[in-house]
């Protein structure tokens, strides 16, 4: 059977509750893509489910391999130092479970493209 793979989606967090509509909007757009596709939104801080719990989630759904997709602008010190550590607890946590931690989504040229693009309406 091949293995069956979950993305989760990861962001920062904040205290204001609107600011993971973004995020979860993601999710639900790959959702709405993709329907049999198995994902759940995680925060480093300040806005639940974390890490650990939205890993949980996808596990439960027998999840063996699964990937983190940070969604951050940059490599900075939360996609560099902070969590790869929560990846590597979590794969020791869940041995049988492969983990991949995707480029940050401002990395990709396509959504670099695209900010480009946004802006470019604003010079006409």
């Amino acid at each position: 059977m091949p293995p069956l793979r979950g993305v989760i989606f990861f962001a920062h967090g904040s205290r204001d509750p609107l600011w993971s509509a973004p995020i979860e909007a993601a999710a639900q757009a790959l959702k709405a893509q993709h329907p049999q596709a198995l994902c759940t939104c995680a925060y480093l801080e300040l806005t639940e489910p974390d890490l650990p719990a939205a890993c949980q989630i996808l596990v439960t759904q027998a999840c063996t391999q699964i990937t983190v997709v940070p969604m951050f602008l940059g490599t900075g010190r939360h996609a560099r130092n902070d969590l790869p550590k929560l990846v590597a607890q979590l794969a020791h946590t869940y041995p049988q479970v492969q983990f991949h931690i995707a480029t940050p989504v401002g990395e990709d040229p396509r959504v670099t493209a695209l900010l480009a693009s946004i802006a470019a309406e604003h010079l006409a």
